[in-house]
């Protein structure tokens, strides 16, 4: 039995699984104590509606979880300069709470590339994650959908929720920005994403903007937030909170005046299940 990453794996397989093709399963459990629940973690890789390129995406489905059961979904969204093993393997605070609320509650942890790695949810990313959630839905009993991600995946998480609120069921925002129109990072990367430039393709700027589409969320919402965050600035996430709580009281915003650009794995625990919980009351 090794140990690797904050798990220790069990069991490594070649498999293969339908609608996509799979790379390798590999069996551990989420935390050091026995009880820990044990889920499969699949690799797969998939051709792109969008331009025929092959895309990966990894699931960690729990042991006990049948495809003919209802089971919620929850799809994590890496940060810039990382790729979809982020949320499955690193030890940071808002990777391990994401992991161990997802075992507790029994639930598929979908974590794609969604073009890695410089991806700021631009069409061709918004397209393979609407394509990864059809096949999902397609192969298990899928309840619910909850999206979460951590800086350019908070950013993500939001564009994609005001894009298709019809597809998602609770959002996670951590560290991420609501405005691409005022952003200044990762200008390069974002312009790559989106086609072209501010000046060049204005509309998709405005358009992946979450912060223009408050009535969009009518779903449960969670926000963390650093007040000396100069990464991703809080501000533009801060006045969405206050536009959404106008017509949604499921909103719960985790504001650290003296925060940087990290959630810990307390404030990211308390927002997942936020939303988890708000989702079951809900339905």
């Amino acid at each position: 039995m090794n140990q690797r990453n904050g798990f220790r794996l069990l069991t490594f397989s070649a498999a293969l699984l339908p609608c996509c093709v799979t790379l390798f399963a590999t069996s551990f459990t989420y935390a050091a104590d026995e009880a820990s629940p044990v889920a499969t973690v699949v690799d797969r890789a998939f051709i792109a509606d969008h331009d025929g390129t092959k895309q990966k995406y990894v699931v960690v489905r729990p042991q006990d979880v049948s495809s003919d059961q209802p089971v919620s979904m929850l799809i994590v969204l890496h940060g810039h300069g990382s790729d979809r093993w982020q949320f499955v393997r690193q030890t940071r605070g808002e990777c391990r709470a994401t992991r161990d609320v997802a075992a507790a509650n029994g639930m598929l942890l979908v974590s794609p590339d969604y073009r890695a790695k410089t991806s700021w949810m631009g069409p061709a990313a918004e397209a393979d994650v609407l394509q990864i959630i059809r096949t999902l839905k397609q192969q298990f009993s899928v309840s619910r959908v909850i999206i979460c991600g951590g800086s350019m995946g908070g950013t993500g998480a939001l564009t994609f929720s005001a894009l298709h609120p019809d597809v998602i069921d609770g959002v996670v925002s951590l560290n991420g920005t609501a405005n691409l129109v005022d952003y200044e990072r990762f200008q390069d990367a974002i312009a790559a994403s989106y086609g072209g430039s501010k000046q060049q393709v204005s509309e998709e700027y405005h358009n992946r903007s979450a912060e223009f589409f408050p009535e969009k969320f009518r779903m449960p919402l969670a926000a963390t937030t650093g007040g000396q965050d100069n990464v991703v600035p809080a501000e533009s996430v801060l006045r969405l909170v206050g536009k959404i709580r106008k017509h949604n009281s499921d909103v719960l915003s985790i504001h650290r005046p003296a925060g940087g650009h990290s959630t810990n794995y307390e404030d990211t625990k308390k927002a997942l299940e936020f939303v988890i919980t708000a989702c079951h009351a809900n339905r």
